[in-house]
């Protein structure tokens, strides 16, 4: 079996500096969920890790997560697609967690569950976060434009263990290439 890890906000939705807070606001970039479909057509299994301190912060409750996390599951159905499932971190920056991305709590949880070998697995993010965490697993990790991609791109140069870390204008495009290399 072949798994995907894929951050959220920035990859397959729009982001915001006011954060998403409601299924009205969550809101796909165009593309993304074909390109979920067309790993799933190509037996890989698509997992979501996400920080959403939103809830730590009180912007949204947990229940207000899960009617957005509906909302993707139902557009990604819609498109013939589906995801095996979606691990969020609700705390805070100052919460003393091991699931908030950079560290790797959420990411060990993803390998232990479904037995997965972390250099066989791919994390598909647009903030440093998301890298950090994947290589903190050691999984490979690819880094999307979209969201806060272009800003963590000038970010990557300057450290050198994120050296030679594939970037993609999208997840679409990043997808093509992963479905091109097998």
């Amino acid at each position: 079996m072949k798994y995907i890890v894929l951050d959220r906000d920035g990859v397959i939705n729009e982001d915001s500096d006011a954060y998403i807070k409601s299924p009205e606001e969550f809101i796909p970039i165009p593309g993304s969920l074909e390109a979920i479909t067309r790993l799933n057509k190509a037996d890989y299994k698509i997992i979501v890790s996400t920080n959403q301190s939103g809830i730590a912060r009180h912007y949204f409750t947990e229940a207000t997560l899960e009617k957005m996390h509906e909302k993707l599951n139902n557009l990604l159905a819609n498109q013939g697609g589906e995801l095996e499932e979606i691990y969020y971190c609700p705390h805070g920056p100052d919460d003393d967690c091991d699931c908030r991305k950079p560290k790797p709590g959420m990411l060990n949880q993803i390998i232990s569950k479904f037995t997965i070998a972390p250099a066989e697995l791919i994390v598909i993010g647009d903030s440093l976060r998301d890298l950090q965490s994947a290589l903190a697993v050691g999984a490979q990790p690819v880094l999307v434009e979209t969201g806060k991609g272009q800003k963590t791109k000038l970010a990557i140069k300057t450290l050198p263990e994120l050296a030679g870390t594939p970037v993609y204008k999208d997840l679409s495009t990043a997808v093509d290439a992963i479905l091109n290399n097998e």
